[in-house]
């Protein structure tokens, strides 16, 4: 397997495992640390429904990993990251077999998000289940 499913923001919306995520607004793959691409989200809990997240590359070494910081855009343009991160780890375990490691941490989530009645995590371990349910049927092509 490569890492080629995460880094189209295109795969994005198959991969999810809520269902929030609706379609990539940037499209071009993903190729340098600290690009932004953003995607198009809906949640019935969301106060918009349809909203829109930034994301900032951090981690881009394929085939083994790649993860991103997830934010907003202000309306003046500004970039403001929330301090929660999306991180896949893959581990080759044969010619035809790989492991990946998706990982979600919401720990650098700073106070005053918090105080907004945000809960951390705002899904539960199922999704990140699902997700990598999902990364695998894309990649083998089901």
């Amino acid at each position: 397997m490569t890492l080629r499913a995460p880094q189209d923001p295109a795969t994005h919306s198959a991969i999810d495992g809520t269902g929030w995520i609706q379609e990539p607004v940037d499209r071009a793959p993903l190729t340098d640390v600290g690009q932004i691409f953003r995607m198009d989200m809906y949640h019935a809990n969301h106060p918009d429904g349809d909203y829109q997240v930034v994301n900032k590359v951090q981690v881009l070494d394929p085939p083994r990993a790649i993860g991103w910081l997830t934010g907003t855009e202000k309306d003046d343009g500004h970039l403001e990251f929330g301090g929660w991160t999306w991180r896949y780890n893959l581990a080759r375990l044969g010619p035809s077999e790989t492991e990946v490691t998706l990982t979600y941490d919401w720990s650098a989530v700073q106070q005053f998000i918090r105080d907004r009645g945000i809960q951390f995590p705002p899904f539960g371990p199922e999704h990140l289940t699902n997700s990598l349910h999902h990364l695998a049927e894309l990649v083998s092509g089901r």
